[in-house]
């Protein structure tokens, strides 16, 4: 099976700093810095072969990645101590373009990805 979605975070990675070709400048690099123990959130990259794959395949899905991502969305829960989507306890999620080099006027971002009408009504806490 392809292994299309790199896990990263509370000190452990999935990918390194090597695989920039793979997961991206962004990605390759805070794989890098969580597996040196930086205080790095956890997260995912979803690899350029997903990507490429997507394109080349008619804009489907390759298979396996919908599992992938859920799997490593619960891995981010668990290590975050919060529940995407959660009214009470929500984890926001940011979502960023990435490619093995700098892509100028490619600053496509998503950011609090996990806000919807209950998350956004309930007060925040900062508490860890």
């Amino acid at each position: 099976m392809t292994q299309w979605v790199y896990s990263f975070g509370g000190g452990k990675s999935d990918g390194d700093a090597s695989m920039k070709a793979l997961l991206g400048g962004k990605g390759a690099n805070l794989a890098e810095m969580s597996s040196l123990g930086l205080p790095v959130p956890p997260g995912f990259t979803i690899t350029t072969e997903a990507c490429t794959t997507f394109y080349t395949e008619g804009k489907a899905l390759p298979d396996g990645v919908r599992p992938q991502v859920e799997a490593a969305l619960k891995v981010m829960e668990a290590t975050a101590g919060r529940e995407f989507g959660s009214p009470d306890n929500a984890l926001l999620v940011s979502v960023r373009s990435g490619a093995p080099v700098s892509m100028p006027g490619m600053m496509d971002t998503v950011l609090n990805l996990g806000l919807n009408d209950e998350t956004v009504s309930r007060p925040c806490s900062v508490e860890r």
